[in-house]
């Protein structure tokens, strides 16, 4: 049996958007079940917090979210993001999961205010999903999937990646996130209009081409 989960003081008054304060005297007052560590620190017990917001937690686990992105707006036009859902779907269908949002955006990876992304993670946040289901990893993110699958995780939400490697019609998109990332860091090394930063942007582009 796994032990229940313990959460910080923060965390708690946070789920039970109260004030610290309010907390400590409840603990005072035997008003609530609270654990404390080696150190003296409070721990809440999520049972508790279940008991003082007076619901148990609904089973969430068949209970999926799809995400989907692509970059390029042509990509859109020729339907990809079209065929990505449906691919979903039937996936999703096939694992007997209830798909409780299709979520969609036109952005590039690197973009970290996405629209349907903070969607997302508003799911995430409130459990009210246990599953995120998303074609390749780099439709959810670029870089840092690691840690979003771990952040993901510690809210009870897991992510299928249904496919592996990113299809060779990805090159575009590749190849314009590249030149963003190189930008990026030649800008803040030389400088946005500076001679050095034209040449290693420009040069990096010929490379590609060639």
């Amino acid at each position: 049996m796994m032990p229940e989960k313990l959460l910080t003081l923060q965390e708690a008054c946070r789920r039970l958007g109260i004030h610290p304060n309010t907390l400590r005297k409840w603990d005072k007052q035997g008003k609530i079940r609270v654990v404390r560590t080696v150190g003296g620190r409070r721990r809440i017990p999520e049972s508790e917090l279940e008991r003082l917001m007076g619901f148990v937690k609904p089973d969430v686990s068949k209970k999926a979210a799809i995400y989907v992105r692509v970059s390029p707006h042509d990509q859109k036009q020729k339907g990809d993001l079209e065929r990505q859902k449906q691919s979903l779907l039937d996936y999703a269908k096939s694992k007997g999961y209830e798909v409780v949002a299709v979520l969609e955006d036109v952005a590039s990876g690197l973009k970290e205010e996405r629209e349907s992304l903070s969607k997302l993670f508003n799911l995430v946040e409130k459990r009210e999903i246990g599953v995120t289901i998303v074609a390749f990893k780099d439709r959810l993110t670029r870089f840092g999937f690691s840690y979003l699958e771990r952040y993901f995780s510690s809210h009870g939400v897991r992510i299928e990646v249904v496919n592996g490697e990113e299809p060779e019609d990805a090159y575009k998109e590749l190849v314009e996130d590249l030149i963003a990332v190189v930008s990026s860091f030649a800008g803040k090394l030389y400088g946005l209009r500076s001679h050095k930063y034209e040449r290693v942007v420009n040069g990096v582009k010929q490379l590609i081409a060639n």
